[in-house]
């Protein structure tokens, strides 16, 4: 599984990359929510493969949609993960592909074609980026953190967001909003990063990201400290050690 997930990353990733230098199909499929030409394409490719080799695993992804979260195995599929970056010729997106057995996390697989980076985490056997191990931030002050957020589509997770970052920027080192969850994540296990929140997201978003955080030494709960779940759609993910006080400020009253 964990092979055929990479080998889907890179498949889809190829396509993404080669049609990224020239004009695109753009369709509006909901406030302010694209879908390209090249989604799709991505999105076929990693999920015939999937079926034909796993014809019995259910198959959640963003733009086909499928199956709700299978009792069994259920690949969590975002084909084009940044699509409104990807549409204006902004180059940070990549392809994330999770792997849940029994709802929870097995594999997660996020591939950044432009970089060629390929970020992987397995269950219990650590998480790398190109076959060296990663590992999450050693920070332990959030005054001197690096902060990941995404603003997301509603106005209300907007709002949402503004709040808590009015909390956030005079006592973190400083934020930086990236339009793409998946390696946004992925940067946070990577230790690049040392935080990430963001109260909108959808399974396809962050059902890789997690495990590679965790695998990296990492912590992900809700934005209530709750443990959090790839049905939920807040997230807090962090490298553990700003945890607790990111999550103190998060929930201050104000």
């Amino acid at each position: 599984m964990l092979k055929t997930a990479i080998e889907a990353a890179i498949g889809a990733g190829r396509i993404i990359s080669e049609r990224y230098p020239g004009g695109r199909s753009i369709t509006v499929k909901g406030f302010r929510d694209l879908v390209t030409d090249a989604d799709r394409a991505a999105e076929s490719l990693i999920c015939e493969l999937i079926r034909a080799r796993f014809p019995d695993h259910a198959i959640l992804s963003e733009e086909a949609g499928g199956k709700a979260i299978d009792s069994g195995f259920t690949w969590v599929v975002d084909p084009l993960d940044g699509t409104t970056n990807y549409a204006h010729h902004y180059p940070v997106f990549a392809v994330s592909i999770g792997v849940l057995e029994h709802g929870e996390p097995l594999m997660g697989v996020i591939h950044d074609p432009l970089r060629d980076q390929t970020f992987v985490a397995h269950r219990g056997a650590g998480a790398r980026l190109n076959d060296a191990e990663i590992h999450a931030s050693g920070e332990t002050a959030l005054k001197n953190a690096l902060v990941g957020v995404d603003w997301g589509h509603e106005d209300k997770v907007r709002e949402r967001m503004l709040r808590y970052v009015r909390r956030l920027l005079p006592c973190c080192g400083t934020v930086r909003a990236s339009g793409s969850a998946a390696l946004a994540l992925a940067y946070v296990a990577a230790g690049w990063t040392d935080a990430y929140f963001q109260p909108g997201l959808k399974p396809w978003d962050a059902a890789a990201g997690m495990l590679l955080v965790k695998e990296a030494g990492g912590r992900c709960t809700t934005l209530n400290g709750d443990p959090y779940r790839v049905q939920l759609p807040d997230c807090l993910a962090t490298n553990r050690l700003i945890h607790d006080e990111l999550l103190k400020l998060l929930n201050k009253e104000v």
